[in-house]
């Protein structure tokens, strides 16, 4: 199974840069969409349809225009979960899932802290998500949460570790947390295969950021160790140019 995972910063927007050539030349099994930013009726989803993801599913913001999270399929899921049941988690639109087989997929958009409200809620979130991956996998123990983390785990996976180290996304209380969700039982699926710095998926549109290669890995695919001997490869797909983010691809037997 070949899983994409994508912040495409407006999915309306994406389309109009070629996200369907993209999608139909990469031809992943799933794909985890984050930051759709728009109601399923927005969207002409006969282009999807036409290119062989005949089942979507849509989770937006009650908010218009804001967050949203979605999963494009070329195989019909034994089940779709919408939300995680938190409410202030569902009413923006953060968390869908699908079950295929034994193996479960959840593409998740974790918030910014772009102030200090968000972040308290960010934080919150964070703690909220924990509790609820928990007790998710005694139930779907071959669980894989991909999407935007919102999140660098270690100094290799930001451009200027000393610089941005009082910045939300690389925060201590933030790295501590996803080095925790790592810890109780997830595998961060690029790091398995790849130690190399440089290798990131989202940059400022400011100051040529993408051209000089000065970004950030806020993009997971987090694989529960059940599926250790499974998971085939991931790969950070930085040539595509749809968003502000690149999408990464991993795939599991």
């Amino acid at each position: 199974m070949k899983i994409v995972s994508y912040n495409v910063n407006g999915i309306r927007a994406a389309l109009n840069k070629g996200f369907i050539e993209w999608l139909q030349s990469v031809n992943p099994d799933v794909v985890c969409i984050q930051e759709t930013k728009a109601m399923k009726e927005q969207v002409d989803v006969m282009l999807f349809e036409e290119v062989g993801y005949k089942y979507h599913y849509w989770f937006s913001a009650q908010k218009k225009g804001y967050s949203g999270v979605a999963l494009l399929c070329k195989q019909e899921p034994n089940h779709i979960e919408y939300g995680t049941g938190i409410d202030y988690m569902d009413f923006e639109g953060r968390n869908i899932r699908a079950d295929f087989g034994d193996v479960s997929i959840m593409s998740m958009y974790l918030p910014s802290g772009s102030n200090m409200d968000r972040l308290e809620f960010k934080l919150t979130y964070m703690a909220d998500f924990q509790k609820y991956a928990n007790k998710l996998r005694k139930t779907h123990p071959n669980l894989i949460v991909c999407g935007d983390y919102n999140i660098c785990h270690e100094a290799i996976d930001i451009h200027n570790p000393v610089g941005l180290k009082n910045v939300s996304g690389f925060l201590p209380v933030e790295r501590e947390w996803i080095g925790n969700f790592i810890e109780s039982g997830f595998i961060d699926s690029f790091r398995h295969f790849n130690k190399e710095p440089h290798n990131y998926t989202w940059w400022s549109y400011r100051a040529n950021a993408r051209n000089n290669n000065k970004g950030w890995r806020l993009d997971y695919g987090m694989v529960n160790d059940s599926l250790r001997d499974r998971l085939k490869r991931c790969v950070i797909l930085n040539e595509a140019r749809h968003s502000d983010h690149c999408p990464i691809l991993l795939e599991i037997d």
